[in-house]
C-alpha cells in the first residue's frame, strides 16, 4: 500500500461531499481509474476546498469515502494576498504557479495604466486551474482564490485593509525594504493577514502610487536591483514566507 507521500492529491469541492461520501467528477474518475490505474480500495488524498482540510480517501464502487483526516498544514502562519498588475504574455501563469507553491491564499490581478494584457475568460479559467494544480503539487490544504481582473482603481475601492499589513512594492525611490519593515514594525508581529502589490512592466505611475498611499498602503522596496514584473512578486512572497515561517519575533543575524 502506498505511503502518504506517494498518494495522488485531488481537490474536492463542497458540492462533491455528502458526509464522509465523495462523488467524483468524470474527469477525476478517468484520472484515478484509467490514467493511474487505481481501483476499489486504493487510496488518494482529498483536499477539501473551503474547509482547509486534507483526508485520506478510499475509492469505492460509488465514488470514494473519507477515511482519515491528515494532521499538519502546508499553509503559512499569515494569510498572504497578492495584488499583481498583469504582466504581458504568459507571465502571470508563472506568478500564479510559483506563488501558490510559496503559500499565497488570494490573487488579485489588476489592470494598471501600463498593463498591456487584456485577459479573456478562458485565460482566467486557465490561471485558476494552474493554482489548483500547484496547490496539489505543493501539498497545500488550501486552493488559492483568484479574483476576476479589474482596473486598479476598482480593485482598490473594493479592498478592506482593516487589520491587514498592506505593502506596495516600488522599484525606485528611497523606500524601506520589505524585510526591514516586517522585522521592525511592531504591528507585524500580530497581524494575521498581509496584502502586497507589485507593478507591471515599466512600474507603477506616480498617480497610482498616490492612490495606494491614500488607500493606506505602505510603500516599500524589494532591493536595489530593478526586478522584472514576473520576478518581483515571487521575490516578495518568498521574503514574506521566510519571515513568517522562521518565527515572527526572531531577527536575522547581522
Amino acid at each position: 500500500m502506498a505511503n502518504r507521500s506517494q498518494l495522488q492529491r485531488l481537490t474536492i469541492t463542497p458540492s462533491q461531499r455528502q458526509g464522509e461520501q465523495i462523488r467524483l467528477t468524470s474527469e477525476q474518475e478517468h484520472y484515478l481509474l484509467r490514467v493511474l490505474r487505481l481501483g476499489k480500495g486504493d487510496r488518494f488524498i482529498a483536499l477539501l476546498t473551503g474547509e482547509g482540510e486534507a483526508w485520506i480517501a478510499e475509492i469505492t464502487q460509488e465514488g470514494a469515502i473519507l477515511t482519515q483526516p491528515l494532521a499538519g498544514s502546508g499553509e503559512l502562519p499569515v494569510a498572504v494576498s497578492l495584488m499583481v498588475a498583469l504582466p504581458k504574455g504568459n507571465g502571470f501563469e508563472e506568478i500564479v504557479r510559483c506563488c501558490t507553491e510559496l503559500g499565497v491564499v488570494q490573487f488579485i490581478p489588476v489592470i494598471s495604466d501600463r498593463t498591456l494584457l487584456k485577459p479573456s475568460v478562458q485565460k482566467v479559467t486557465r490561471w485558476r486551474k494552474i493554482a489548483q494544480e500547484a496547490a496539489e503539487q505543493s501539498e497545500r490544504l488550501i486552493i488559492p482564490t483568484l479574483l476576476d481582473p479589474l482596473p486598479l482603481n476598482a480593485a482598490l475601492s473594493q479592498l478592506d485593509l482593516t487589520a491587514k499589513l498592506s505593502y506596495w512594492a516600488l522599484a525606485r525611490g528611497a523606500n524601506e525594504h520589505l524585510l526591514h519593515h516586517l522585522i521592525h514594525n511592531p504591528s507585524s508581529q500580530s497581524t494575521p493577514e498581509i496584502i502586497l502589490a507589485t507593478g507591471p512592466e515599466g512600474g507603477w505611475t506616480a498617480s497610482e502610487v498616490t492612490q495606494a498611499r491614500e488607500k493606506g498602503f505602505q510603500v516599500i522596496s524589494l532591493g536595489e536591483r530593478i526586478l522584472r514584473a514576473v520576478t518581483a512578486p515571487i521575490v516578495a512572497v518568498s521574503l514574506l514566507a521566510a519571515w513568517s515561517e522562521q518565527g515572527k519575533n526572531q531577527s536575522p543575524n547581522p
